[in-house]
């Protein structure tokens, strides 16, 4: 008997419940500070926004077509508008996408970007559990700043 914990549907809705949450982290953030902010030599929010674009939709379709090419985060993004519209540009694509990837392949090992041979499912995860991760770290810059940021739970 097979026991699936969450369905692709159920499991792409989480990541695009942290992915509407990550928008709101990056709105909260004034234009300046998020270019310019950072704590101890970690990176801009800005730059960590970048480099979730960077591997969310091309690790996707990497994933789709089989094609291990590496990836850039250096992003040509600028302005707190022009990091929002890719991000909503993201949206649709990682749904078309995900879509794409049969339950089959969750289990299949794959060697995301040329450098991460893991099965198809730990790939998704790590895109997940990385964008936590920087999401955490923008949070930390907003309260340096004295701005509350969203609640963490509120994903829609």
């Amino acid at each position: 008997m097979k026991a699936n914990i969450l369905t692709n549907e159920e499991l792409l809705n989480h990541w695009q419940g942290h992915r509407t949450l990550t928008r709101r982290v990056i709105e909260a953030f004034p234009e300046k500070e998020l270019f310019e902010f950072s704590i101890g030599g970690m990176r801009t929010f800005a730059d960590l926004v970048k480099e979730l674009l960077s591997i969310a939709v091309p690790g996707l379709e990497g994933i789709v077509n089989s094609s291990t090419e590496g990836y850039n985060h250096n992003l040509p993004l600028n302005t707190k508008a022009e990091l929002l519209n890719a991000w909503d540009e993201a949206t649709p694509k990682i749904n078309d996408l995900f879509v794409q990837i049969s339950e089959d392949r969750f289990k299949e090992d794959f060697n995301l970007f040329g450098e991460y041979k893991f099965p198809v499912i730990q790939n998704i995860l790590y895109f997940v559990d990385n964008e936590v991760h920087h999401r955490g770290q923008g949070y930390v810059y907003l309260r340096s700043l004295n701005i509350e940021p969203p609640f963490f739970w509120e994903r829609y």
